[in-house]
């Protein structure tokens, strides 16, 4: 995908893109002026961005900004300080049971033995008690069997899906755990840095599984992201948080150096590498560039 230069900023983003909504009329995600508080802080504010059908988007913006809280929002966890935000046209945890999440990679040590395909099964049943009746629901449990085996084809896990998920690579754990978030066929699915802590090869490889299932599934995928070049030819529209505020449109639109040097307030400068690369240059933390966070420490907390 090429960037090229935008015709206006949208950093005020009038309401044309913003109010883009789904086929039929109806936006999947939609935010309206929506402000957030933490400890008595304002993390960002003044928040526009409508989200439809079949949509992938990403959260952008360095350490301790906002991008999880944004989500934790959209999951009804954190009320919003000011503003309106709908999710599937209802107040945010409403229609919990259409909205698949993943939240923050943890790998799983080595020594867990509950198979993969265990894993995904409860996505669909982990929030039941109890032992089942023998000759009671048979058929739902046979649906629940073959919904377990449809998704973990789709994304591409069958090979693995019955080994212990602690002898699963990173990249196969996540697969796992994509599929576990999907088994209830989400309309919409939010994934917290799914591609962190991963190699660069399986990174390009989840993105691509991400884009295939927003838009042949028709899934509105939001996903925070560190480095938007792994993602960055599947998207279709980006939020970029940093001091206080946010813009949102496509990363042609947002991804660009006089967007990025009116919200950061400074001069930042966005480059392209030889090999399509994106890179940020400035006093911000650059999020198109991927680097080693952990070595150091210091996780995006918010």
């Amino acid at each position: 995908m090429s960037i090229h230069p935008i015709e206006r900023v949208r950093s005020e983003m009038g309401r044309t893109e913003m109010e883009r909504n789904a086929p039929g009329g109806e936006s999947v995600l939609s935010l309206r002026g929506a402000a957030v508080r933490v400890g008595g802080r304002t993390l960002w504010s003044g928040v526009d961005l409508t989200v439809g059908a079949g949509e992938f988007t990403a959260v952008l913006g360095p350490n301790g900004v906002g991008k999880s809280t944004l989500v934790k929002v959209l999951l009804g966890i954190l009320p919003a300080a000011a503003g309106e935000v709908r999710v599937l046209g209802a107040a945010p945890g409403e229609r919990s049971t259409a909205v698949g999440y993943l939240p923050q990679r943890r790998n799983f040590d080595a020594s867990v033995r509950i198979r993969g395909v265990d894993v995904v099964r409860l996505g669909l049943d982990g929030d039941q008690w109890g032992i089942p009746v023998p000759g009671l629901g048979r058929a739902k449990r046979r649906a629940a069997r073959e919904r377990v085996e449809q998704v973990i084809e789709l994304v591409g896990a069958a090979k693995y899906a019955h080994r212990p998920i602690g002898q699963c690579s990173g990249g196969e754990q996540q697969r796992l755990l994509i599929a576990q978030a999907l088994v209830r066929r989400p309309r919409v699915l939010l994934l917290d840095e799914p591609l962190d802590s991963l190699d660069l090869p399986n990174q390009g490889a989840i993105a691509g599984l991400l884009g295939r299932i927003c838009h042949e599934e028709g899934v509105s995928v939001v996903m925070v992201a560190h480095d938007v070049n792994p993602i960055l030819h599947h998207l279709d529209r980006v939020v970029y948080i940093a001091e206080g505020g946010a813009v949102a449109g496509t990363p042609a639109e947002v991804i660009t150096s006089e967007t990025l040097t009116r919200l950061y307030r400074t001069p930042v400068e966005v480059l392209r590498t030889s090999d399509g690369r994106l890179v940020v240059v400035g006093q911000p933390e650059a999020p198109a560039v991927h680097t080693d966070r952990h070595g150091g420490g210091g996780r995006d907390d918010h």
